[in-house]
């Protein structure tokens, strides 16, 4: 991708465009704008900065632009620009379809569909072509599918000129929530803050057996929760926490699945959850913070099960602590970047009490950052007008494939709302699981992790909150456990071969197998594709109930994680049979899985206490009995 010259300027513009509209910034200098006017100027300069910087091929060079690309780019500039200038007024000719408009709309949407290619790849492409098709002869389709009939030329206006097409919702957010937000995670990682967090977490966890992987975890963790992108924080932090784990002892598929794990763990984490928290709130409108609350236990849970997973690995393998040596002292590191914990207070701060919206939110946070960056600094490297622009910049580019997964949530939202088959799809999904929720909630977390191969957080739930969720609230699940279910399973194509990009960007930095790696994955993150179901079936871990059903709950739950991850690495304090692994696994599930979902008659934990009393006394017996035939 080239980042030079006009094409940079380009990147730059959207950014400051954006920024502009999140500050408000138009309205003060006295510009007012329909909002589908904002989202188109930003449209006209993202369209030509795909074309100009993407090749239609891969191979083709970055250094030469072909005709047909500037070609491109000319027209989806004038196509978008028009509609920007023009929108008050044929906004309102839907009906009558004039000339102009559906010419501007047929040149937005083709240009779209292949800057949806060029950026993010076929699946999501064909996906949206397959919804342009199903609007068309959807009123031929017998059944539960069959939509109602719409000719070419308006659906082609509607989706274009309609505030529920291109220029909709998922736009609006993308445009100016989202960029906002990657602008924040980029200024921090000019600022060195990827560098501290990976530090900090060196001196917390690194002086523990397995203390490498602990930092992966941690620092990932930390950097992930606030970054829109699992491959960008992958590679942010994996240079630095990748090399450490494979020298301590891990395997490369090992160190390279704890670090793709860590990293999407990272965006189902609070408080910023790579921007999905605030586009939940949204789509469910609901404050801000319920989402967080509800979003809480389960990520923790997350990375409990993680850290004791990596754990349990360094005890099997002998896997000793961090060096001394390797490890930075507190006193310099505090001193040097003492001020980081503050954007993230403020950020906080501006959505729990001061009520700002999260684009200004995400703009408090960063003039903190840049205050902060300019004044002090970390370890001697000031923040300058050089790494500004560079944030700007990268910003720009950045936000391309969320910006065409915004467009590509729009289209299908058009076609479902003109043709009727929104309706339908959700019934038919009821339908397909027999009304069953548990078959119907397997059918839709496989569904999510094939639609959500290969995009970036913001775009897995955006496509997926608008196809799937809808079904699985039509069954009777509360529209939060809804949602958060689709991002989990969503988050986890990030590990789930074939396209776990997680897994193997990560693999790449390893240099493991990509495919072994991502297998690994699946092993190190199980958690993830369980609690789901879990936590539909117990609205406990969603902080819905009383104070002591939710401690217990969670208690209960941390026990089962405990167990289920000694069955899966086969070690608690000596090397496990089959047999006994089983026994592990079924423990833990007795604590995991509520009791209503089972109905055995006798309380799961009253089982799983029994059992795990009994085979964890056991392990801790047998090796003792070795230890003293030894002697």
């Amino acid at each position: 991708m080239a980042k030079t010259g006009f094409v940079a300027g380009l990147a730059f513009v959207l950014t400051t465009g954006s920024i502009a509209w999140a500050s408000d910034l138009f309205r003060q200098f006295g510009l007012l704008l329909y909002t589908e006017q904002y989202l188109g100027g930003i449209v006209a300069l993202a369209l030509p900065l795909i074309f100009l910087s993407i090749r239609a091929a891969k191979s083709a060079p970055l250094h030469r632009i072909p005709w047909y690309d500037w070609l491109a780019a000319g027209l989806g500039f004038g196509a978008c620009v028009f509609i920007a200038v023009r929108y008050p007024v044929l906004a309102e000719l839907v009906a009558e379809r004039p000339v102009p408009g559906l010419i501007s709309g047929s040149i937005l949407l083709l240009l779209m569909i292949e800057g949806l290619r060029r950026t993010v790849g076929m699946v999501l492409t064909l996906l949206v072509v397959f919804f342009i098709v199903m609007a068309l002869f959807g009123h031929t389709i017998p059944g539960t599918l069959a939509g109602r009939k719409v000719e070419w030329q308006t659906l082609l206006y509607y989706l274009a000129w309609d505030p529920t097409g291109v220029l909709g919702f998922p736009m609006k957010v993308v445009t100016t929530i989202v960029v906002a937000f990657v602008f924040f995670g980029q200024v921090l990682l000019k600022s060195g803050g990827s560098q501290f967090f990976t530090e900090i977490s060196m001196i917390l966890v690194g002086r523990y057996r397995g203390g490498q992987a602990k930092i992966a975890v941690t620092a990932s963790g930390f950097f992930g929760s606030i970054s829109g992108s699992v491959v960008s924080n992958v590679v942010t932090t994996g240079v630095i926490t990748i090399p450490l784990m494979r020298n301590a002892g891990y395997r490369r598929d090992q160190a390279g699945a704890i670090e793709a794990v860590a990293s999407t763990g990272g965006q189902l984490m609070p408080p910023i959850m790579g921007a999905a928290a605030f586009l939940m709130a949204e789509f469910l409108e609901i404050p801000y913070k319920e989402v967080v609350l509800a979003a809480l236990i389960p990520a923790v849970l997350y990375y409990v099960a993680l850290f004791v997973l990596a754990d349990l690995e360094a005890a099997r393998s002998g896997i000793a602590r961090v060096k001394d040596e390797d490890i930075p002292d507190l006193v310099p590191v505090l001193k040097s970047g003492w001020y980081f914990p503050i954007p993230f207070a403020a950020l906080i701060g501006a959505l729990f009490w001061l009520n700002f919206q999260p684009e200004m939110a995400a703009m408090l946070g960063t003039a903190v950052i840049i205050f902060n960056g300019v004044v002090f600094g970390y370890k001697g490297k000031r923040l300058n007008i050089k790494d500004m622009i560079e944030a700007v910049r990268d910003t720009g580019f950045a936000v391309l494939d969320i910006i065409m997964i915004g467009a590509a949530a729009g289209i299908v939202i058009g076609t479902l709302s003109i043709s009727g088959i929104g309706f339908g799809l959700s019934l038919f999904l009821v339908e397909l699981g027999g009304g069953n929720i548990v078959v119907l909630l397997i059918i839709s977390a496989l569904i999510c992790i094939v639609l959500g191969m290969g995009m970036p957080t913001v775009g897995v739930y955006l496509l997926l909150a608008t196809l799937i969720a809808p079904s699985l609230i039509e069954v009777g699940i509360s529209a939060m456990a809804a949602h958060l279910f689709i991002l989990y399973f969503g988050m986890m194509s990030m590990i789930t071969p074939p396209v776990a990009i997680a897994a193997f960007a990560a693999a790449t930095l390893s240099g493991a197998n990509a495919m072994k790696t991502g297998f690994e994955a699946m092993r190190f993150g199980w958690f993830a594709y369980l609690v789901p179901f879990i936590f539909v079936a117990s609205p406990e871990l969603l902080m819905e109930g009383d104070a002591v059903s939710i401690l217990l709950t969670v208690l209960a739950a941390c026990i089962g994680v405990w167990l289920v991850s000694i069955a899966i690495i086969g070690f608690l304090v000596q090397e496990m049979n089959a047999v006994v692994r089983i026994l592990f696994l079924i423990t833990g599930l007795a604590f995991l899985i509520p009791e209503k979902a089972i109905g055995m008659g006798v309380p799961n934990d009253i089982v799983g206490i029994v059992l795990g009393v009994v085979l964890v006394t056991n392990e801790y017996l047998k090796r003792r009995r070795g230890a003293v035939l030894k002697t």
